[in-house]
């Protein structure tokens, strides 16, 4: 707050910053500094697009952006960025609270600053009254029920972003399934390569990667919309390319394995197990009694 010139918070772990009511300090545009709180903006419109992939999101609309404490951030110098409202939370706030041990399960403040949340004019009304209450609250002599009432209001406000994000994975359909159709089509480039047997198998965050999104941004909406996870898409792939090989006769068991990027057979046929039910040797006696 210093850093920005802000009025001194009315609460040591929690502040609202009201961008239209004061205005920061940015002669020190440009420079770095670590943010020790989390951080949720609010703004009611944004202006021009944010890069999105191969595409952009229009950001007329307004919405929510967030930021996880203990990361590097830059100070803006442009006027616009600093509009709406700006929420900072010390976990020292809620450390006696379950919201300690779920903050981690909100994983939109892992989110990249284009994967922000798109709010409908009825979405802004419920989160502007949030953050209107917390703004009555904190301006109220702090008592011995002050805390409870702020985590309270601090929980409501992530379960509507955790609502709204949900919806944003299913209303943003063509995007989100021209992200899996990506990802699909990276990881058959990848088998088809035999790269997993030269460098294993590709991470969630190469994966993310080659997407030009967020690694916990593409698994919650991976996990949205077909209830499995970056890995578990990973792993399907593997068990589809294992049954492709294993239905040939010219391999073995063993050179599957390492085609696969399994360095020792026994793991390959654990996992293949693990996954179908069935051993490799079994699955192959299942296949060839059908033929």
């Amino acid at each position: 707050m210093q850093r920005l010139a802000l009025p001194r918070p009315l609460h040591p772990h929690i502040a609202l910053v009201h961008y239209d009511r004061t205005k920061p300090d940015l002669s020190d545009a440009g420079s770095l500094y670590l943010l020790h709180f989390y951080k949720i903006a609010f703004k009611s419109r944004f202006s021009g697009k944010a890069k999105y992939g191969p595409g952009s999101y229009d950001f007329q609309e307004g919405g929510l952006a967030f930021v996880a404490r203990n990361q590097l951030v830059e100070l803006s110098g442009d006027a616009e960025e600093h509009e709406g409202y700006a929420l900072f939370f010390h976990p020292d706030l809620f450390n006696d609270y379950p919201l300690a041990g779920t903050i981690q399960q909100h994983g939109f403040f892992s989110y990249s600053v284009n994967e922000a949340l798109f709010l409908s004019e009825n979405e802004k009304k419920v989160i502007q009254s949030v953050f209107e209450a917390i703004d009555t609250e904190l301006k109220n002599n702090i008592d011995r029920f002050s805390q409870d009432v702020l985590v309270s209001q601090l929980e409501l406000l992530l379960n509507h972003c955790n609502r709204f994000y949900n919806r944003q994975f299913l209303t943003r359909n063509v995007m989100h399934h021209d992200l899996i159709d990506r990802m699909n089509a990276y990881l058959t480039e990848w088998f088809a390569k035999e790269q997993a047997l030269i460098s294993g198998l590709p991470t969630t965050q190469e994966i993310a990667d080659q997407l030009k999104v967020s690694q916990r941004y593409l698994s919650d909406m991976l996990r949205s919309l077909t209830g499995k996870t970056t890995r578990q898409h990973i792993h399907l792939r593997l068990i589809e390319k294992a049954k492709e090989l294993l239905s040939s006769d010219t391999l073995t068991t063993a050179e599957v394995a390492y085609q696969l990027g399994f360095e020792h057979p026994q793991s390959f046929n654990k996992f293949f197990r693990q996954k179908t039910g069935l051993s490799p040797a079994a699955f192959r006696k299942l296949l060839y009694s059908n033929q």
